[in-house]
This record gives structure tokens, sequence and C-alpha cells, in this order.
């Protein structure tokens, strides 16, 4: 029997492998990437994290220089003679056209918003392997989109959390606030297991105003749950874009011999056989995802997979889009011309007692070579 330094949330559906071979196969994106990327490896090697994120922000901008996205962040409100000094750009040619006079666009600028953005600090999420984890992606991540909402003048907020909510730090534009989200979001994993449940239920306690919550985890948790909550900050008007991280080796089962694998959050050890649990595990996974992505699509909820081997910036050019899509209630205007700037329980049901057999991924059973098995039901 060979064993392995390997990580696992005990489940019925998915493992998190740590020692494992190259992934199989490359995913699809989930939106068309620049023509020239930064690649992540090479940005994980910056170890100061505002930095990471000032120079994927700066990187973006230079990408959107000629693209279609301005204004992305205004609506039109009406028309006003033209002054001398005005920008051509805002003017309504086609208007000119038919009345022969010069009409300047006006725009409600819909920027004062509050943006959210909560991340999961399991340590689940401190797998990895590549020579980062999934947590120092979801960081730079994270901190990308606090930088870039920051410039486009919103007020960011940051709700950290494991099996416990850890920081909350109200939205604000004040100044030192990037400052104080990036210092939290550089707090190492601290905590054991995860409760997506209870930080959901408080950040729509907590925000009252209408407005953007940002989640980044891999979601590998009880999809029930994540429907109640998903469907109550939708029905309090808030827009959610969920982000999902997830290391390219828990896309398939990468090991190739029998192993005992380490619980990461529970520290279990388990045992466990590629060739009897292999195909199981190929077929929970993709259960889960589509699970998870339907009740997304129910909902309204943006979701967005992202796996730690992939660029970066798609997650700017997502909230771009999203931020194009979303609904324009609920916003105080303001009046500005058109070109101005602006585990056990991870997946529903817990593993098995540690023995030699095989993963029976319909009934969550571990099978040993006595015929005996146990099985756990979810957590309440």
């Amino acid at each position: 029997m060979m064993s392995s330094n390997a990580c696992w949330k005990p489940s019925s559906r998915v493992f998190n492998m740590a020692t494992v071979t190259e992934p199989q196969g490359e995913p699809p994106s989930s939106v068309e990437q620049p023509a020239a990327s930064i690649d992540p490896l090479a940005l994980m090697r910056i170890k100061n994290l505002s930095l990471r994120a000032k120079v994927l922000v700066e990187g973006f901008y230079n990408g959107l220089h000629r693209s279609p996205f301005h204004g992305s962040s205004v609506e039109f409100r009406e028309y006003r003679p033209y002054a001398t000094g005005d920008d051509l750009r805002n003017l309504d040619w086609k208007l000119y056209a038919r009345s022969d006079r010069y009409y300047i666009k006006k725009f409600d600028d819909e920027t004062n918003r509050q943006c959210f953005l909560v991340l999961d600090q399991s340590r689940s999420m401190g797998f990895g392997s590549l020579e980062y984890t999934k947590i120092e992606y979801a960081q730079t991540l994270t901190a990308t989109l606090a930088y870039f909402l920051t410039l486009q003048r919103d007020s960011v907020g940051l709700l950290t959390f494991d099996e416990i909510v850890h920081e909350f730090i109200p939205a604000s534009r004040t100044r030192g606030q990037l400052r104080r989200l990036m210092v939290a979001l550089a707090r190492p994993v601290a905590g054991q297991g995860t409760d997506l449940e209870q930080p959901l239920k408080e950040i729509a306690a907590l925000v009252r105003r209408r407005g953007l919550i940002i989640i980044a985890s891999d979601f590998l948790a009880n999809t029930d749950a994540l429907r109640r909550n998903f469907a109550y900050l939708r029905s309090r008007g808030h827009q959610v874009l969920a982000l999902q991280v997830l290391d390219p080796a828990e896309k398939e089962l990468g090991i190739q011999a029998p192993s005992v694998v380490v619980d990461m959050e529970t520290d279990r050890e388990v045992y466990i056989d590629p060739i009897a649990a292999g195909a199981s595990y190929s077929k929970a996974m993709d259960q889960h995802q589509e699970e998870l992505r339907s009740i997304c699509n129910s909902l309204g909820v943006d979701f967005r997979q992202h796996l730690t081997d992939q660029p970066i910036e798609s997650a700017l050019f997502e909230l771009v889009s999203a931020q194009q899509s979303r609904p324009s209630h609920g916003v105080r205007p303001q009046t500005v011309a058109a070109g101005g700037g602006t585990d056990a329980n991870r997946l529903g049901t817990s593993g098995s007692e540690t023995a030699p057999g095989k993963l029976v991924e319909a009934t969550g059973k571990l099978e040993t070579g006595t015929g005996e098995s146990e099985t756990r039901g979810p957590k309440a």
C-alpha cells in the first residue's frame, strides 16, 4: 500500500488532493481572455498584495483604452445645449442631423453604490497543487477587485470567514479604506471548517442598501444552503457575483495508486482506492457543478469559475460585464457629463471512517473489506 501527503475534505462527492499528477485537459475559460495576460505564477512571486492588485488593474486599464466599455457606470438622463469647451465625444450627432443644433448627452452617475467582498478563508482554501494555494489566488483576486472598485469611486467593504465570521469592514470611500482592506485580505488562513450559511446571513442583515456582493470561495458546500442564502440576498435587491476558485487538481481525482489522504479541515486520515473512487469522484464533481450553476442561473446570480492556473484579469472583465447588466433602480443619481471618469458539510454529506475499500458516491458509504460500512448524513 502506498501513502501520499494529500489533503481531503470528507464528503461523498469531492476530495482535494495535495499530491497529484498533472490535471488532464484544459477547462474552458469563463470569459474571453485578453490577447496578453499576466502569468499567475509570475504574479504570485510579487509578495506585496497591494502591488499585485495594482499591476493587474493597471494592465486591465491599458487593455481597455480602445474598448467599448466607456461609461459603463452611467445611465443616460437628458440633453443640454453644447457649450464651448465641451468634449466633442459627448455630442449626439444623430440629434444634430435631425435638428441642425449641437446637444450634449448628460448621464446619471451610478458609482455611489455599496460593494461587499466576501472571502472564504477556511483551511481548505489553503490547498494547492501549484507553487501557490487557492487562498493566495483568491486573496489576489479579491484585492484586485477592491482596487478596481475603489478607483471607480464605489464604497467597498469586506467580510472574511471560515466556520465563523472573522473580519467585517463596513463599506466606505474614506481615505485609508483600501489600505484597511488590503491588510485584512493579507491575513493568513487560520480557521478550520467552512460555514457559508452564517456569513451570507450576516451580510444580508448588515447591508441594508442594495448593492453588489462578490463572494470568492470554492463553493464545495451544501447546495440547498447556498440556494436559500443566494435567494435571500437576491430578495433584498442585491446583485450577487459568485467567483468559484478551484485548483486544477480538484477537477479530477489525480491519485494513481491506493493512498492514505488527510482531510485539511479535520485531519482525519482516509484510505482511497483510485480505481474504485475515480469515476464516482468525476461524476460527483460534475453533478455538483451543474447544481451550482443551475441554482445561480435560476436566481439571477452571476457565476464564474476560476482555476488557479488561469489569468486573474478575467475577473475584472466579468465585473465590468456585471456592472453593465445590473439594474439601475435603488441608486442615488448625480448628474455628470457623459465622458466623465467614473468539508463535512462542504457538499452536503460527510465522509466515512478510515478503512481500506472504495467510495460509493451515491450513498456516501465507504465499504470495507469485511463488508461493513458507515454513512453519515449532512450537518444541520
